[in-house]
C-alpha cells in the first residue's frame, strides 16, 4: 500500500482473531458446544465482512491474530490484509491505527467483529465527525467499546486501559480528556459474549429481512 494511494481515505480495520475450537466464544459454552461457539464466531466475522463492504467512502482492511500467515478470513478482493500481535487487544489496536496511519490513511477507524447487527449508518457516521473531532468512540453495552475512530494515531489511549472490564469506555474517555482531545460518542450498541447476547441475536435476526446476515443466520438455524 503506497501512501499515494491511501491519501485523504477513510479505512475501516475489522479485529479478526482465528476461531479456534476451546478458546473462541467460551463465554457461550453454555448454551452452545466449543464448535459450533467457534462457528458461530466466524459467522459474525463474516457477516462483518459484508456490513463494512456496504458502506460507501471507506477501505475496508482485516487485522488478523495470529499474524503468522496459517488463517486467513474470506474477504471481498481488494481487501488490506493487516498481520497483528500484541501482548493484548490495547497493543494490537496501537499497532493497527499506527500501520494505517502510516500507510497515508486520513481516518482510520476500528471495529470489532462480533457486532454484525450495527447499521451502517453508526460507521458511515463515525466516518463524517472525524472531520471535526479526534476521537469517535462507539461504546457497548457491556463497557467495552465496538468502535474507536482517529485522524492521527494516539497510542496513550489503549495505555493502561482494564481491557476486558465495564472499564473500558470509561477510562478511555478520561484518557482522552486528559490528552485535550474533542471526542464525539455513538449511539451505543452490543457485541455477542453471553448467552443473553445470543438470545437477543436470534430475535434481532429473525426480524430481519431474509437475506441479511447469511452467514449467521444460517449457523442460528443449524444450531437452534
Amino acid at each position: 500500500m503506497s501512501a499515494e494511494y491511501a491519501s485523504g481515505e477513510s479505512v475501516v480495520a475489522i479485529m479478526a482473531k482465528q476461531p479456534m475450537v476451546g478458546r473462541t466464544k467460551t463465554r457461550l459454552c453454555p448454551p452452545l458446544l466449543p464448535h459450533a461457539a467457534a462457528e458461530l464466531y466466524e459467522a459474525l466475522l463474516n457477516d462483518t465482512i459484508l456490513l463494512v463492504s456496504s458502506v460507501q467512502g471507506v477501505r475496508l482492511a482485516v487485522a488478523i491474530t495470529p499474524g503468522n500467515g496459517v488463517w486467513r478470513p474470506a474477504v471481498p478482493l481488494g481487501t488490506l490484509l493487516l498481520p497483528v500481535e500484541g501482548r493484548d487487544i490495547g497493543a494490537c489496536l496501537s499497532r493497527v491505527t499506527r500501520q494505517l496511519f502510516d500507510d497515508g490513511y486520513a481516518r482510520v477507524i476500528v471495529l470489532d467483529s462480533d457486532s454484525p447487527t450495527l447499521p451502517a449508518a453508526h460507521i458511515e457516521q463515525a466516518n463524517t465527525l472525524l472531520d471535526s473531532h479526534d476521537l469517535v468512540l462507539g461504546p457497548s453495552e457491556d463497557g467495552g467499546y465496538y468502535l474507536v475512530g482517529l485522524r492521527q494515531p494516539r497510542p496513550e489511549l489503549f495505555q493502561g486501559i482494564a481491557w476486558s472490564t465495564p472499564r473500558v469506555t470509561e477510562q478511555t474517555l478520561e484518557c482522552a480528556a486528559a490528552l485535550g482531545l474533542s471526542v464525539a460518542v455513538l449511539p451505543s450498541w452490543y457485541d455477542v459474549d453471553t448467552a443473553t447476547d445470543l438470545e437477543r441475536l436470534r430475535v434481532e435476526v429473525a426480524g430481519l429481512a431474509p437475506g441479511a446476515l447469511p452467514s449467521t443466520r444460517r449457523v442460528l438455524a443449524e444450531r437452534r
